[in-house]
């Protein structure tokens, strides 16, 4: 696949977005109802200094009263491939740029940049220029959805590009992420997958399940040689059955694995989304976009990697064939509806969007939670839990909108 114009370049850090009324000086939000790792604590308070959560507020804090609304954890994406127009698959870096803070202005204060599939050296090359952001801060890492797996569940991702799992060629993208390599998505019962999956867990890198055609049988073999993470499950993958369970029965049953979950409404049925999640629990769920281009950007024409996609009314599907082609989610959208129509706790929603995700990335002594220590990430809601204002690292992306 030919590199698209202006793909090519050297990263830089984002513009940053302060809010005048609070950046650079010490601020406590009080009166909220703030959500802990303990539990949920009402007319609470949360204080920042610099870039970090802190106990004790100094002498100087501005106070901001947010009364009447949920203080919780930023948001975090691990799996994401675009939006504001931009993808991260065949943007340049300025699109690149742009489509992280479209998310930041939804409440995804960390995010992972994923891949769809391509041949090999284009995506060698979109593996140093992310690595660059990765270094920068700007991203937690790289996930390389594609180009191994299965023809019979690509979904969105071209068939003439696919590939089996050879160790050397998973080796050759994680050699050229630098070591911000976070995730890729096999589907381990091709030639090669087991041995993949081994490589994968042997270099601290997630290897992740999905794109599959497996069996029971040989999912639960993907398990034992290491795969922790099911890619959005349910979707491009066979349905559960009585007979023939397939890779859900194994990928939910079993406490090693993460499973990623779309709650859009198109992806899941209501139902669907709630058996997985009572199945494994907040703790092994975590809500994600799988979000392109049109993500906080609106309908029309796209592209995902080769592939045209045309979005209409919100719902992304190929122009060949209708093929789903991932979504135009946001997660300050995915937890109000977490909340409201999918009968969640606010508790079990911040686990699975926020403590579950870090947790998985090997950051959660950094981000995921409202502690001391940690960085001041943290989305403001409102009693209708919509999105009031966003922090990421002790600055306001979006100030707080208060009445």
């Amino acid at each position: 696949m030919a590199t698209p114009p202006g793909a090519r370049g050297t990263a830089r850090p984002a513009t940053k977005h302060p809010h005048p009324a609070t950046a650079g000086r010490p601020t406590v939000l009080t009166g909220a109802t703030v959500v802990l790792p303990t539990g949920t604590v009402e007319n609470g308070q949360v204080t920042i200094d610099g870039t970090r959560i802190t106990a004790v507020a100094p002498e100087n804090a501005q106070v901001i009263d947010v009364t009447g609304h949920y203080v919780i954890p930023g948001f975090i994406d691990i799996h994401n491939h675009g939006g504001g127009g931009a993808s991260f698959t065949s943007g340049s870096v300025e699109d690149i740029l742009k489509g992280i803070h479209t998310h930041r202005l939804h409440g995804t204060t960390t995010l992972v940049a994923s891949t769809v599939t391509g041949d090999m050296d284009f995506l060698t090359q979109r593996a140093g220029l992310l690595s660059e952001l990765a270094e920068q801060g700007e991203i937690a890492g790289i996930h390389f959805e594609g180009p191994f797996i299965s023809p019979c569940r690509k979904g969105a991702h071209s068939e003439a590009l696919l590939r089996d799992p050879d160790p050397a060629e998973v080796r050759k993208l994680i050699d050229a992420a630098r070591g911000r390599a976070t995730m890729v998505t096999l589907a381990t019962e091709l030639p090669g997958g087991i041995d993949s999956v081994r490589l994968l867990a042997e270099q601290g890198v997630i290897a992740a399940i999905g794109h599959t055609d497996a069996t029971y049988e040989q999912t639960v073999e993907a398990i034992d040689a290491g795969a922790t993470v099911a890619t959005h499950l349910f979707n491009a993958m066979p349905p559960l059955g009585h007979r023939s369970p397939g890779p859900i029965a194994a990928l939910l049953e079993d406490d090693r694995i993460t499973v990623e979950l779309i709650d859009d409404g198109t992806h899941l049925h209501p139902a669907a989304l709630r058996l997985a999640f009572h199945r494994a629990g907040a703790d092994r769920v975590a809500f994600i976009t799988d979000a392109m281009d049109a993500a906080g950007f609106g309908d029309g024409r796209y592209w995902l990697g080769p592939l045209e996609v045309e979005v209409a009314d919100g719902v992304a599907r190929l122009l060949a064939d209708g093929t789903i082609a991932g979504s135009t989610l946001t997660l300050d959208r995915a937890f109000k509806r977490a909340v409201t129509v999918d009968g969640l706790s606010v508790e079990d929603a911040v686990t699975a969007l926020s403590a579950t995700p870090a947790r998985l990335l090997g950051m959660d002594d950094r981000i995921g939670s409202l502690e001391p220590g940690k960085d001041a990430d943290l989305v403001l809601l409102d009693a209708d839990y919509d999105l009031k204002g966003v922090m990421r690292r002790g600055e306001w992306v979006v100030g707080p909108q208060l009445r």
